[in-house]
């Protein structure tokens, strides 16, 4: 599979429509559309199926689009990073991070690197634990900020030492908005959604003790934003790493006795990073 090749796949996938991806990528519609039919014969499946104005593609379609824009990303990368290396530092670093106060750990190290390296841009996605170690094995990311349990020894990391505390999202007018802190006891008859992350919930599971097996779970969320509104809904209580932030119809009260996390900073072991990336990575070291 060419990569030119690939990038028509993309347009035509994207746009529904030969006639119109043709014109977006300024060649004719048969020349299009003799590539189509040359990579499915490479592949040997069928790609797309084919209406009388427009185009879908089929479940191997669907599969190939995925991979190409993984394949398309990364040579984008590569060939900027490659352009970019005969020069004084710069190029893009990409972070994915999810919703811990450790963020300022990271942002004060971007900060100071910048200051060394102006030509550096940072590009930090917020996302869930489980996406950012995907893309940092898919090479979409050069760095992840992860709460704890995290697997480090896929990794070179950085512990943070930055202490993240748990909490309960209560909704509005609930009898324990009232409370300074909540118990297992506190909590155990109540409906409750836990957090996404398989490792993450058996760590909650184990501060409920003897309580654990049996809780009302009603469900689980992986962003505070949304758990919080499910709260506030009264589907149940919601237990989060607790980021200082007020979301509407909800109040964060702490755990008691205090469930905490730490937080680290990973970047792969091994493959090759960029120019800039390789860089930070040195500079978070000998920080």
């Amino acid at each position: 599979m060419e990569l030119r090749v690939l990038r028509y796949f993309l347009a035509v996938a994207e746009e529904g429509n030969i006639t119109w991806a043709a014109q977006l990528l300024r060649i004719s519609q048969p020349t299009l559309s003799r590539q189509l039919k040359q990579l499915e014969e490479e592949l040997g499946v069928t790609l797309f199926e084919r209406g009388s104005h427009t185009i879908t593609l089929t479940e191997e379609g669907r599969l190939l689009r995925d991979r190409a824009q993984t394949i398309v990303s990364l040579a984008d990368k590569a060939e900027f990073e490659l352009k970019q290396s005969s020069y004084e530092l710069s190029g893009d670093i990409m972070a994915g991070c999810g919703e811990v106060r450790a963020m300022t750990f990271l942002a004060d190290r971007m900060a100071a690197f910048r200051t060394l390296h102006p030509g550096v841009r940072f590009h930090v996605v917020s996302t869930t634990a489980d996406v950012i170690q995907d893309q940092l094995e898919q090479g979409l990311l050069d760095f992840g900020l992860l709460a704890d349990p995290v697997d480090t020894s896929r990794y070179e990391f950085l512990r943070t030492n930055i202490t993240e505390h748990w909490c309960a999202m209560i909704p509005n007018g609930h009898p324990l908005e009232a409370h300074e802190s909540l118990s297992p006891a506190d909590l155990a008859n109540e409906s409750l959604l836990l957090p996404s992350r398989e490792p993450v919930r058996r760590v909650v599971l184990n501060w409920f003790g003897p309580y654990a097996p049996h809780l009302n779970i009603a469900g689980t969320c992986n962003l505070p934003a949304n758990g919080a509104a499910m709260a506030a809904s009264g589907l149940g209580l919601y237990l989060c790493l607790d980021h200082g932030t007020t979301y509407p119809g909800v109040r964060g009260i702490r755990l008691a006795p205090p469930l905490e996390s730490s937080s680290v900073l990973v970047w792969k072991k091994q493959g090759t990073a960029s120019p800039a990336a390789a860089a930070f990575a040195k500079f978070l070291q000998t920080m």
